[in-house]
């Protein structure tokens, strides 16, 4: 979708920010260079096996060697050197069937981890390791639905992020999927750490967000010390909120910082003083800062049924890019339904960000498997 500047410039200024003059010449700033993603490309397939005729790269038969047949997601983050982890949702094993309402078969797991050291991402990501039980079979991290059936179905990681000395993953605790509104109702959503490369997992109950939360689903990125969150209500319905807390905070509540775009100003510790960064309806959004052209990248779902105006007729992925993480510019296309059906989920490889190009994962629901996806970043002016 291409927007002339004079659209882009309003756009901003009327649906973006709200706060002050000062506010909005920064926003007018923002608007006038952007970053332009194109030429989408799916470049290999990361889980499950090939369809009947399907071409593309299979560096993996994660199956076989570690029963996920069926499993979406794909979330990324920089364990340590240029090793990454990758949590990856509900999850399916033996039996699993393609185009069958998404999970089914057996060994059913609300999230699982893989690992991986694999950079040359030119034909498909190579998943080193999986954390596995006694079996060799990739193991649940975050207790799921089999936990306490009554109570909740299941627990879906987020995001994850190293902070300090600390890997973490973000999850929500689902109890209903079908709420209305584009909602996914939560118990709670909470954290889980490891102290050792992601081989065991604690839950960590003092970072807590509670059912109404609009950081229930959130995008970790970090720069200069600090982790930046970017969070929704739990589904695709909500707009786009802002926090931060240094890497030594990570488990004090306390200390986080929430953007108050109408103050102009971060407000320690007060989740409620945080406003709207990005107009909704925002879902499952990743975040990097990418170093080579110096700005921030988010994408995320978008659904037009819960958009007053919609900015596109089908449901796609969009992104935004901006140099100032409280101010971001006009939402533009990435991908859509239209060539990829049931697409969702575009989560940015975090090793990446020195490259002309973007990868990131990506899921599809009616193979209900997860496929590394590339696209070409053009810097360009307005």
């Amino acid at each position: 979708m291409k927007y002339v500047f004079l659209f882009s410039l309003v756009f901003c200024i009327t649906k973006g920010y709200a706060g002050t003059t000062n506010h909005l010449n920064k926003g007018r700033e923002e608007c006038g260079k952007t970053l332009s993603i194109k030429n989408v490309r799916m470049v290999a397939r990361v889980t499950g096996d090939s369809l009947p005729g399907e071409k593309l790269y299979l560096p993996n038969r994660t199956g076989v060697d570690f029963d996920v047949y069926g499993t979406d997601l794909g979330l990324m983050w920089q364990i340590e050197g240029r090793r990454i982890g990758l949590f990856f949702g509900d999850t399916s094993g033996k039996g699993f069937i393609i185009y069958k309402n998404g999970g089914n078969g057996e060994n059913w797991r609300s999230n699982v981890l893989a690992f991986s050291t694999d950079t040359n991402l030119d034909d498909g990501l190579k998943i080193d390791s999986m954390s596995s039980d006694s079996e060799g079979k990739a193991r649940e991290v975050c207790a799921g639905g089999k936990a306490n059936p009554e109570i909740y179905q299941t627990s879906i990681p987020t995001s994850a992020i190293h902070a300090g000395k600390l890997d973490c993953v973000h999850y929500m605790n689902i109890y209903d999927w079908g709420a209305p509104h584009g909602r996914w109702l939560t118990n709670f959503s909470s954290i889980y750490t490891s102290a050792d490369g992601g081989h065991t997992w604690i839950s960590r109950k003092e970072v807590t967000f509670s059912s109404e939360s609009h950081f229930s689903q959130i995008a970790y990125a970090k720069r200069d010390g600090w982790v930046y969150m970017i969070g929704t209500q739990a589904g695709r319905g909500d707009a786009a909120y802002l926090a931060r807390f240094r890497e030594s905070d990570l488990l004090n509540m306390q200390a986080y910082e929430y953007w108050n775009g109408k103050k102009g100003k971060w407000v320690r510790g007060n989740e409620i003083a945080a406003t709207p960064i990005l107009r909704g309806p925002v879902g499952e959004a990743s975040l990097i800062w990418h170093k080579r052209f110096k700005r921030w990248i988010l994408t995320y779902n978008y659904d037009p049924r819960y958009d007053k105006a919609p900015l596109i007729k089908t449901y796609g992925i969009l992104y935004c890019d901006t140099e100032n993480i409280t101010q971001w510019g006009t939402p533009k296309v990435l991908a859509t339904g239209d060539n990829y059906p049931g697409l969702y989920g575009a989560y940015i490889h975090p090793l990446k960000d020195q490259d002309d190009k973007l990868w990131f994962l990506m899921s599809m629901w009616g193979p209900y498997n997860v496929f590394l996806m590339s696209a070409d970043i053009i810097d360009v002016l307005k």
